[in-house]
């Protein structure tokens, strides 16, 4: 579960995260993160701090969860059940 943190890593790092993902993910396990709606780099600020907010776009994400071995199972943008949130939620592919 990468809720809320992710996204304040920048894109390459982003990038890297999967491979990290899938060395961590047995067949079967759920993945859940969120991101903002579109590529993109930010300032935002957090109770009077600046705060670093950075997106991949969607097709990015959906590349890279399959390179890492995961199926996306869902994926809402700007989802109001999540805050206003988007929200993707894949799982480590099962070898057949």
């Amino acid at each position: 579960m990468a809720w809320d943190s992710f996204f304040h890593l920048k894109p390459s790092d982003q990038h890297s995260m999967f491979a990290v993902f899938a060395t961590h993910a047995a067949r079967g396990t759920i993945l859940i993160f969120n991101t903002g709606p579109a590529r993109s780099e930010q300032i935002g600020s957090y109770r009077g701090d600046p705060l670093y907010h950075a997106s991949l776009d969607a097709t990015e994400y959906e590349e890279l969860l399959t390179q890492s071995g995961f199926e996306l199972i869902d994926h809402k943008v700007e989802d109001p059940q999540a805050g206003g949130r988007t929200v993707w939620l894949a799982r480590k592919a099962c070898e057949s």
